[in-house]
């Protein structure tokens, strides 16, 4: 009887498991990601690689304190815009695309940014964007973590 119980209980944690519902599944990847890529000193070293060496669409985390809350970019798919300056002094204009991700609402001057996303080179400093899912599934995934809370 013990075994019917525990095939049942494995049944049940298998379906769930394989549940088609790949957004929940992709929340929960990328919320797992988020707590464990922004940290990895070797994505933060790509980051300042990328910047040195002015390369361009390169995935990277990061993290950094909002120096400006810019207003949103409304031609073509809405952004949210702020500029984060990074340990290393650089400064980067994320680029939060609105409406694919939510946005950070309650974002201040000192607010501390985790991020994942791409990085693309200019003579300011550089621009990350991506910091969402893609609903067609061919691009990886980035996010924005701020105050505890992972918008993508």
């Amino acid at each position: 009887m013990k075994k019917i119980l525990l095939i049942g209980l494995l049944a049940i944690a298998l379906f769930g498991y394989l549940d088609k519902n790949v957004q929940t599944t992709q929340i929960v990847q990328n919320v797992f990601a988020a707590d464990t890529v922004a940290s990895d000193s070797a994505s933060n070293s790509a980051l300042q690689n990328a910047i040195d060496n002015r390369q361009s669409k390169v995935q990277v985390a990061g993290s950094g304190d909002v120096i400006k809350v810019l207003s949103d970019d409304l031609k073509g798919s809405r952004h949210q815009r702020f500029i984060l300056k990074i340990a290393s002094g650089c400064t980067l204009l994320v680029a939060h695309n609105i409406d694919l991700a939510s946005r950070i609402d309650g974002l201040n001057v000192g607010d501390n940014v985790e991020f994942y996303g791409v990085y693309e080179f200019n003579n300011k400093g550089g621009v990350i964007h991506w910091t969402h899912h893609d609903p067609r599934g061919k691009h990886q995934g980035g996010w924005l973590k701020h105050n505890g809370n992972v918008y993508q």
